[in-house]
């Protein structure tokens, strides 16, 4: 069977997430040891014991998503009692990057302390209140489109998830979000769901961490990973380190087309999905 790897984003966090796998499995234990060497403090203690609060700290958030996702592919893989084969790998935004640990493209070590550098990068890049998103349900990319030119009066409002054809998330500062989520709400034909999150993500007010982002990329060491993944910024399988590459530090600033990345999945033969993560 051809079955795919997807992993979540930021948001499927929670106080406790993995600690069964932890108690269960050894391979699994071991994944959250590596975590806590690499990144110089006790990410598990955080994951396990934390608050709500704690994760939502992006710098923490990322991380933690990432190890608790990779100690469940290796629960999964001691339970079925060998390696997974995938025939295809993806992840939604921060879990591109766990697509890239899962596949052999980069250890976990490099990985939770790449994504903690992201987050931190991240929350650095647009001081608290400045940026926010919202998520559109209800109305297509192109109207939504439309809204965010409308709103933006010179400042940053745009699409930055395309999750499906009516699921659009916005992101940009808060008062053109703002604006734009009052037009659509207008409307009456679309529900908008501001979002709990400390920075706007994949919008160009980040693009200046996608830059500190590729020059750390020069320094770990990277491989072949063992099955294409599908990138968010272009919604393409790609096997070639440096495409894959190129693919993260254009993610950081640009939409994540992941509506169109399952397309993609799909026309390539995909005839099942493993999702892995908290």
């Amino acid at each position: 069977m051809k079955y795919s790897l997807i992993f979540p984003g930021q948001g499927a966090q929670r106080p406790g997430m993995g600690k069964e796998l932890y108690d269960k499995f050894d391979a699994s234990r071991m994944v959250f040891e590596e975590a806590d060497e690499a990144l110089g403090f006790k990410i598990s203690d955080l994951i396990f014991n934390g608050t709500k609060e704690d994760l939502m700290k992006t710098a923490i958030t990322q991380p933690a998503i990432l190890t608790v996702s990779i100690a469940a592919l290796r629960g999964l893989e001691s339970a079925y009692g060998k390696k997974l084969e995938p025939y295809l790998a993806a992840g939604h935004s921060l879990g591109e990057y766990t697509s890239l640990v899962a596949t052999g493209a980069i250890s976990l070590s490099d990985g939770v302390r790449l994504v903690h550098l992201r987050g931190t990068l991240m929350q650095e890049a647009v001081p608290l209140g400045v940026g926010a998103m919202s998520a559109i349900v209800g109305m297509n990319m192109e109207e939504v489109v439309g809204f965010c030119n409308e709103a933006a009066q010179g400042e940053i409002c745009e699409a930055a998830n395309i999750n499906s054809q009516e699921q659009i998330v916005i992101s940009g500062h808060k008062t053109a979000v703002d604006r734009a989520s009052s037009a659509i709400e207008a409307t009456g034909r679309a529900k908008v769901l501001p979002l709990r999150v400390s920075a706007p993500f994949h919008c160009e007010l980040m693009r200046p961490v996608g830059s500190k982002l590729r020059d750390e990329f020069e320094n770990i060491s990277w491989n072949v990973p063992c099955c294409p993944i599908v990138t968010n910024a272009a919604a393409k399988a790609v096997q070639d380190v440096g495409t894959l590459k190129e693919a993260l530090y254009m993610q950081t600033f640009s939409p994540v087309l992941w509506m169109q990345s399952v397309i993609e999945m799909e026309n390539k033969g995909t005839e099942g999905y493993i999702e892995l993560g908290p």
